[in-house]
Order: C-alpha cells, then sequence, then structure tokens
C-alpha cells in the first residue's frame, strides 16, 4: 500500500487532493474486508509513513527520552533520564529510513548523500539532527536526533533536582548578574547547554543580549536577546557563515553580553577579545574532561585563529578574560550534575582554585556559599566549613 501511495504522489501532485482521501481509498481497495478500528489505524499508520517521522514519531512525543539513536534501520535506541535502552519498534527497510532522513533535510535545503554522507540539520522544534551514510557508517545508515525541550531549567530547579547544591546555585547566580565571565565545560551530554541556559537566565531583562550557535539550541524566555545560527556551505561549497564570523558581527551589534553556544575553533579567540573589550559576563561551552583541560584547549583553540601571536599573548587574553570554570560530568546514574568550579589564579600558568568539587566537599559552607560575593576566595582557611557537599 506504501508503494502505491509514493507512486501515486506525482500524479496528484498538483490536485491538492487531500492526503488522507488518497489513503483512505487505497486501504479501501487492499484492505476493505478489515473491521473500521483496524482500517482507520491502517489509515493513521500509512499517513505517519507518508508524511511524518515513521516509527519515530511517537519517540519525540514522549518527553521522557533526550536522545534517538538509530543504527540502521533495525536498530533504535533512546537516552531516557540518562540511560540507553532500545525500544522494539524499527524501519521496514532502509528505503524507508532514507526516505525519512529526506523529508527533514529536504525543507531546509539540505542533502545527504555519497558525495556528502554526513549532515547536520535542526527538526521545526529545534531538535538537533545528525546524519552518516555508509560506507562512513559501516553498518548502515545512522540518524541521532537530541531533543529539544521547550521549556529551559532555572538554577533552582537544577538545584532542586540534585544537579548541584542550592548555595552553589547562588553562587552562580549572583556571579552571572555581577558580570563575571563564565565558561562552561563537560563532555557530549554532560548538559553544558541546559546549564548555559540556566545561567543565561540570571541576566539582567534590560542588557541586550546575542547568542551564537552552529545550530540554535538556546530559548532564552527574555525581551532583548538576538539569535544568531552558522551556516554551513551549500552543495557547491559556497555560502558558509562560520562561528567566527558571526561572533565577529555581534560585536557590531551593540551587544551587552555575547554568549557562544560552544566553542571549537579560531573564533576562541574573537570571544576572549570581547570579553576584554567591554563585554564582560558573557559565557560559552567547550568540551574538555576537566576545567584545567578545558582552559588548555581555550588556550589552543584561540592559537588556532590563524593570528600571528605569541603564545604567551594568547595565555594572557585567556586569564584576563575569564573568571570561573564550571565543569559538567555524567554521574554513574546517568544524571548530569555539576562536578567543579574553578576560579583562575592568574599567575600566568592557566593555574586556578577550586571552590567547590562534588567528590570532596565544599570549601565554605551553605550559609557562606549562598551570601558571598563573587569575588570572594572560596578557599581562604578561614572559611573552610563543611556541608553543600
Amino acid at each position: 500500500m506504501r508503494e502505491r501511495l509514493l507512486a501515486a504522489a506525482p500524479a496528484n501532485a498538483g490536485a491538492h487532493e487531500d492526503p488522507r482521501l488518497e489513503v483512505e481509498r487505497v486501504v479501501a481497495e487492499e484492505a476493505g474486508t478489515l473491521p473500521a478500528p483496524l482500517r482507520e489505524a491502517l489509515v493513521h499508520r500509512l499517513l505517519v509513513l507518508a508524511q511524518g517521522l515513521g516509527p519515530l514519531e511517537l519517540l519525540l512525543a514522549d518527553e521522557s527520552i533526550d536522545e534517538i539513536m538509530v543504527n540502521g534501520y533495525r536498530e533504535i535506541w533512546v537516552e531516557r533520564e540518562g540511560r540507553l535502552e532500545r525500544v522494539a519498534s524499527a524501519f521496514s527497510s532502509d528505503r524507508e529510513l532514507r526516505n525519512l532522513i529526506e523529508r527533514i533535510l529536504a525543507p531546509l535545503g539540505r542533502r545527504v548523500d555519497e558525495a556528502h554522507p554526513i549532515c547536520d540539520a535542526r527538526l521545526a522544534d529545534g531538535s538537533r539532527v545528525n546524519v552518516i551514510l555508509p560506507p562512513l557508517s559501516v553498518d548502515g545508515v545512522c540518524l541521532t536526533i537530541r531533543r529539544f525541550r521547550p521549556r529551559r531549567f532555572t538554577l533552582a530547579e537544577l538545584a532542586a533536582k540534585g544537579a548541584l547544591p542550592a548555595p552553589l546555585a547562588e553562587y552562580l547566580a549572583t556571579a552571572t548578574r555581577s558580570r563575571r565571565s563564565l565558561l562552561v565545560s563537560g563532555g557530549t551530554g554532560s548538559g553544558k547547554t541546559t546549564l548555559l541556559g540556566a545561567l543565561c537566565a540570571e541576566i539582567d531583562a534590560s542588557e541586550r543580549l546575542i547568542t551564537i550557535e552552529d545550530a540554535a539550541e538556546l530559548r532564552l524566555e527574555r525581551p532583548h536577546v538576538v539569535r544568531l545560527e552558522a551556516r554551513p556551505p551549500n552543495l557547491e561549497g559556497k555560502g558558509e557563515v562560520t562561528i567566527r564570523q558571526l561572533v565577529r558581527n555581534a560585536l557590531r551589534m551593540r551587544p551587552d553580553r555575547i554568549v557562544v553556544g560552544e566553542v571549537r575553533g579560531g573564533e576562541a579567540l574573537d570571544m576572549l577579545q570581547a570579553m576584554n573589550t567591554g563585554h564582560e559576563g558573557s559565557l560559552s561551552t567547550i568540551h574538555a574532561n576537566s576545567p584545567q583541560d578545558a582552559l588548555r584547549r581555550l588556550e589552543t583553540l584561540a592559537l588556532m585563529a590563524d593570528v600571528d601571536l605569541p603564545h604567551g599573548a594568547i595565555r594572557a587574553q585567556v586569564e584576563s578574560a575569564l573568571d570561573l570554570v564550571v565543569h559538567m560530568q555524567r554521574a554513574v546514574g546517568g544524571a548530569r550534575v555539576v562536578a567543579e568550579v574553578v576560579e583562575l589564579a592568574r599567575d600566568g600558568q592557566l593555574g586556578c582554585r577550586t571552590l567547590w568539587r562534588r567528590e570532596g566537599r565544599a570549601l565554605d559552607g551553605p550559609d557562606a556559599a549562598a551570601t558571598a560575593s563573587p569575588g570572594a576566595d572560596w578557599g581562604s582557611p578561614s572559611a573552610r566549613v563543611e556541608g553543600a557537599a
């Protein structure tokens, strides 16, 4: 029946006929002996296959699912509450999976084929999509969808969920409002963007905020925000607009703060220069295994900017621009938590002082952490009080 519908689609393309009527007609001809409830279910199934997202439709409607991973047409996995599980549904064929990918990419002007076997895109709701085809993907077409949550968490809500202690949440809120520049580090899927959105919610509503992302994920409920998104090259290899170009352009847009969704290239230097030239309180994220690794990687990325600056000058830029690094990680059970918060020591060696570490104890107590100014030295021996661990 699906093949008949696909074959009939070109003939009816200009007729503006309701697709449901065509599906009902085909079902009546091919399965007219079935009971009415079964015929209706079959019509719905065919409409989903023809117009929707097939086996992924119900998964995308499940708000408890954070990520969907299709490993070839026979195998679908999901991440729910930090844990991976395989679902019973699957695609009927490799062709059905490829047709679904075409339906996702076509409205966006994107395309994936043997000549261009890797593609990034996003759904209408903001969910991020990655596609990789054979032979790069040895066992078949791989499709990964990272769900977009329309409602972002606040720092208080993250604290209530156990992602960080309440005093630390208040400390980070105060630091953000006081225009301290923060870098959020962590691995893939560790909750960096979630924390970044929560920190942005603490910025005063009177400030003009410009967000720059490779794929627009941040949804900030504030009156004055400008969202910029990078653009990949087209099929002819033209028209690319990079994160670095957007950072440079943002400086001409009268921003109070700049938020870069993730630094992964030469834009690191432009972001550091922006933080050092009147845009204090800007924020960004970076992939790294620890706060110290984050600083070293940021330094390396800035050196990739094709600007003939000595290593020492780049290091000075990093130390002058940033105040705090907040490191995210996944706990053993899959929960995304704040693992460590450090403050730059500005010693010329990218040194930093640990303000809080999850596996240890707070260097300030709950009461002091809730009221400490963002410039306070949490590591001072006189303030050492257990709690907030």
